[in-house]
């Protein structure tokens, strides 16, 4: 994080602006609307200024120098001139008042971002002083969202703070208490102006609801193979509810940012060679947590029920009478051919496609292998790194020719993925020259063939 983001009280104290020309007018005019009193320092002023409230803009018709920064809480430059710009920066910095100074984000010790204004919520949006072009598309974005009258909301919510504090003793209760009401329809009766009605709602909830003793619920959620932007809603919605997430080594960072950031993060990862914990203790963990009133999310990787040992986990939450939610989540099949350019059914080159696990187990594949020589079909290879040249031998030895293509697609759908194609006699080399690492899918079939004129995204 470039800037730490902070919003100051500036009410009644003294800010100072150096500039009489538009770009000034525009910063007085937002430090105006934070209740400051301004004063702008400038040889001359455009006639804008004069539209100001005189009790609380003062119009100072000087070159600058550092007396005006007596008593100062905060300065703008905002001169078309570098030199007096940085002398403003110069002398602030003397005092250490923060400074801001327009198109210079060098000489800046804070810089202003782009608001949105639905007080008293505010949003500030910053591009690190980048590119204000982007900042405003992303102000855009935001604004088409959000509901007009979400203040509204923030100020009755404000007004319920105190009896709130005063029903329920700890900050879990009453988190649970807000995040109910947020759920309900008094957002919505806010929303169309139903003030009266969602004051009883709210005075209803208070006084019929107890969260002791109470249960929690466990989302089982697919991450999806690593792109963020592949997530679904729903996934989206429940990662920011959550308590606690017990998260799978192969959900990728960047979907870990998606995580509500206050929520406790568990690391229950496994690998093709290790368990770093095992299957029964995450059951275990899952029906613990839930019992303890929690919203338990359960990330994994691609999709749960597509060899993510999402139906066992299920199972003993249901066992134990947990609510469960379960959001499904693109699988590393789907997502990788997709990244790679390979359709994994084409009606020229492939009618079916089959999903198949390369984890090895005792040493061994348990797999069909007589009834995969199927030319019009695609197999998909999950979790194959290790068993890599077992899975080609086995083709091979039951009639598969060497020269099948083979993709090897590593960290599909993320800025570092990588794709080899090969075919089955030459892919294990590669592979191992290349030292592709986990987590690699392979596909197998002729579609491979159409990565070269089809590959979109590297």
């Amino acid at each position: 994080m470039d800037y730490f983001p902070a919003f100051l009280d500036l009410k009644s104290k003294k800010c100072v602006i150096v500039g009489g020309g538009e770009v000034a007018h525009r910063k007085t005019k937002a430090v105006l609307k934070s209740g400051a009193i301004a004063y702008i320092i400038s040889i001359e002023f455009s006639e804008k200024f004069n539209d100001f409230p005189k009790d609380r803009c003062f119009l100072i018709k000087d070159e600058f120098n550092s007396q005006h920064l007596t008593d100062a809480t905060l300065v703008i430059a905002a001169t078309d001139s570098l030199s007096i710009n940085k002398k403003v920066a110069n002398e602030a910095n003397k005092l250490g008042i923060p400074v801001n100074v327009v198109d210079e984000p060098s000489l800046c010790s804070f810089i202003m971002p782009a608001l949105i204004d639905k007080s008293p919520v505010v949003i500030g949006i910053s591009t690190g002083g980048n590119s204000p072009v982007l900042t405003r598309r992303i102000k855009e974005i935001i604004e088409v969202n959000l509901p007009s009258n979400i203040g509204l909301l923030s100020k009755i919510m404000g007004s319920w703070r105190k009896r709130v504090k005063e029903r329920f003793n700890s900050f879990d209760m009453r988190l649970k208490f807000w995040e109910k009401l947020m759920d309900s329809e008094v957002p919505q009766l806010v929303f169309k102006n139903k003030l009266v009605l969602a004051d009883q709602k709210i005075q209803e909830q208070l006084r019929n609801n107890s969260f002791e003793n109470s249960v929690g619920e466990v989302y089982l959620v697919g991450g999806g193979p690593g792109d963020p932007e592949l997530l679904t809603l729903k996934a989206l919605r429940l990662m920011y509810q959550c308590d606690v997430v017990l998260y799978d080594r192969l959900v990728s960072k960047e979907v870990l940012n998606k995580v509500r950031p206050d929520a406790e993060f568990i690391s229950v990862g496994k690998s093709e060679s290790q368990h770093t914990v095992e299957q029964h203790k995450i059951n275990e963990m899952l029906i613990l947590l839930a019992k303890e009133g929690k919203k338990v999310l359960r990330l994994k990787g691609g999709d749960p029920f597509i060899f993510g040992r999402g139906g066992e986990e299920i199972n003993e939450l249901a066992k134990s009478n947990i609510p469960f939610q379960v959001v499904p989540g693109v699988t590393a099949a789907s997502g990788c051919g997709s990244y790679a350019g390979i359709p994994l059914t084409h009606r020229d080159y492939s009618q079916s496609v089959r999903f198949l696990t390369g984890h090895l187990k005792d040493g061994k594949l348990d797999i069909d292998w007589k009834n995969l020589n199927n030319k019009q079909e695609t197999l998909v290879f999950y979790m194959g790194l290790l068993s890599l040249p077992k899975i080609c031998e086995e083709l091979m030895k039951h009639g598969m020719p060497s020269s099948m293509p083979i993709a090897a697609i590593e960290h599909g759908t993320t800025y570092n993925q990588r794709v080899v194609t090969s075919t089955l006699d030459k892919i294990s080399l590669e592979v191992l020259e290349l030292e592709l690492k986990s987590p690699t899918t392979f596909i197998v079939g002729e579609v491979v063939k159409l990565r070269g004129h089809l590959n979109w995204y590297g």
